[in-house]
Formats: C-alpha cells, structure tokens, sequence
C-alpha cells in the first residue's frame, strides 16, 4: 500500500460525529469527547480518523490528524465506481454500488459525508447490521480501498481489455 503524503493535497474535512463520553470517579462524572472527521480533496483521496479528547475543538483536530494518517485513493470510473462492492467492520456491513449518471449521491449520513469528500457524484449505498457511525466509515473505507479499475486487474491477469466509456473506446493493459 503507497503512503499518500497530505501535505500535498488541499484537504477539506467534515465532523461526522461528535460524542460525548461520561467516566464516573469518586467526585463525580468526567466528560471526554469522541470526534468522528472525514477528509477528502474531491479529486479520490479521503481518510476518516477519530479523535478523543477533553475538549470538542481538540478531539475535532486529533481526529482531522488521524484521517490524513489514513488517506487512501479511490478509483473512478467517469463519476462512479467501477463496480459493486461491499464489505464489514465489526456489526456493520456496507454495500456500494455504482449508478449511472445524473442518480446523485444515495446514501446516509456517515457514508454520504466520505463518498462526497472522495469526489463521488453518482452511487448508491446500503448499510446492513449496525449503524454506528465509526464502524459504518470503516466498513465503507474497507469498500472504497478493494475498488480496482479494469485496468488494473488486466495489467495484473497480464491481459490487454477494451473498455466501453461513453461511447468511446478505450484500450487498457500493459502501459502503465
């Protein structure tokens, strides 16, 4: 897996989640917060993170420095997916499915905020099982990362592949 350096990419970064956690000591409670972030530069590349901290504005912050850690790049096939995928993080399962052009982004909320911070504009999503947010992300993070091109896997079959774009032929295979 290729590291992707953030410092190089204009990030924009979205609060998924905010959540407030209660710790009961002998004086009474101690409030920490939890922040669910996603970044994406709208080009492919977005992360998620999550910060925990005793106050809102540094959890969100801790949380922004997790999901650059995490960045990944996200294939695209016109303004979609190249194909259906789906995968599982703890009780959640995620289903992503590409659409055709001009359907918009169907999605929830967790999952809405990272397929629009990836520059998605046509897909459709289901989550199965739980909706955490935070396990909800990392499930469709897990889908997003096994996305491959016709390209890619013909270069790695060693094959060559026509592919149909619009119209337009295109040939793939050994050039890189």
């Amino acid at each position: 897996m290729i590291k992707i350096d953030a410092s190089k990419l204009t990030l924009t970064e979205k609060v998924v989640q905010i959540n407030r956690v209660a710790k009961v000591v002998k004086g009474g409670r101690r409030f920490t917060f939890s922040a669910l972030v996603v970044v994406g530069d709208g080009q492919g590349h977005v992360g998620v993170g999550v910060g925990k901290a005793g106050e809102v504005p540094e959890s969100i912050r801790k949380g922004t420095e997790d999901a650059k850690k995490h960045l990944i790049k996200v294939p695209f096939l016109g303004t979609t997916i190249p194909h259906e995928v789906s995968s599982e993080h703890s009780a959640s399962r995620v289903m992503l499915k590409p659409a055709s052009q001009g359907t918009g982004v169907i999605a929830g909320g967790s999952i809405r905020a990272i397929v629009t911070a990836a520059g998605i504009h046509d897909i459709l999503s289901k989550v199965y099982g739980s909706t955490n947010p935070v396990n909800a992300t990392r499930a469709a993070i897990a889908a997003l990362s096994q996305l491959r091109t016709a390209e890619q896997i013909s270069a790695a079959r060693g094959k060559r592949v026509r592919i149909r774009v619009g119209g337009q032929e295109n040939t793939g295979g050994n050039h890189g």
